[in-house]
């Protein structure tokens, strides 16, 4: 990744958060990052890092090693056909972030040799902290595109047939865990909690749960067992959620979510 330049093409919600990792990373110099937006006043702000913030898309992508399409499903093509002229497949790589849009179809519309890879981030990148899930039909950029993925968090290789499953899980799943979160500061508030120190609470509690299973790489159920007495306030909780629907929700929102993606 060292010395690579990379362009985020169509830098909204999901471009912002990619870009904020990157300058906070500082693996890569801010110099050799460039961004582009239909309105680039909205992101004059990135210009005191040294991002250079363009409107020309093909301007954009001159120099760059990666290119990222951070554009919306009904957008990513129509771009791209506007830049393949403009891309150099024997040094420029593709990377779509568009859901439900194939390699096959982003390949059709360059209709040269680029090497082109798909992948969903997700809105932690902000943080440092995105699930990214990359599928391609070869590997022979695999460094510069993981690369630039683990620099904002970490990064998983799937089968193409799967980046909608990723979608929903590694994307939207920022939104359910996080209604999850909302959920349990408002359960905080009703037992007594003001909203600042629950929300303290459950955010750490939450953290400290992921951490758990990551490091210690066991099934959630092996970690709920250690905090399950007999008749116990925490069974007796679990219970009452699980009577109530909670992981049928939960399992049923994730399914509606991926049938949305081909509706």
């Amino acid at each position: 990744m060292e010395g690579a330049r990379i362009t985020i093409i169509g830098c909204g919600n999901l471009g912002e958060s990619i870009l904020k990792g990157l300058i906070a990373k500082e693996s890569i110099p801010s110099e050799h990052l460039v961004v582009t937006k239909r309105n680039p006043e909205n992101l004059k702000h990135f210009k005191k890092h040294g991002v250079r913030v363009l409107s020309d898309n093909r301007e954009a992508i001159k120099n760059a090693d990666l290119i990222l399409l951070a554009l919306k499903p009904y957008n990513v093509l129509g771009v791209l056909k506007e830049l393949a002229p403009a891309i150099n497949p024997d040094r420029q790589v593709v990377v779509s972030l568009a859901t439900g849009v194939s390699i096959e179809s982003l390949e059709q519309v360059v209709q040269n040799k680029t090497p082109i890879y798909r992948a969903m981030p997700n809105t932690a990148a902000d943080v440092g902290a995105s699930m990214t899930c990359i599928a391609s039909k070869n590997s022979t950029h695999d460094v510069l595109v993981e690369g630039c993925f683990n620099t904002i968090g970490e990064c998983i290789r799937i089968d193409e047939k799967l980046m909608d499953a990723a979608t929903v899980l590694g994307a939207c799943g920022i939104a359910f865990a996080l209604r999850f979160i909302r959920g349990m500061v408002q359960g905080g508030i009703q037992i007594g909690f003001d909203s600042k120190t629950a929300s303290a609470i459950v955010n750490q509690t939450v953290k400290g749960a992921a951490e758990l299973l990551l490091q210690g790489q066991q099934h959630p159920e092996y970690e709920i067992d250690k905090v399950t007495t007999p008749k116990g306030c925490t069974i007796s909780g679990l219970n009452e959620m699980e009577h109530n629907g909670f992981s049928s929700a939960l399992i049923k929102g994730i399914v509606t979510s991926y049938k949305a993606i081909d509706s």
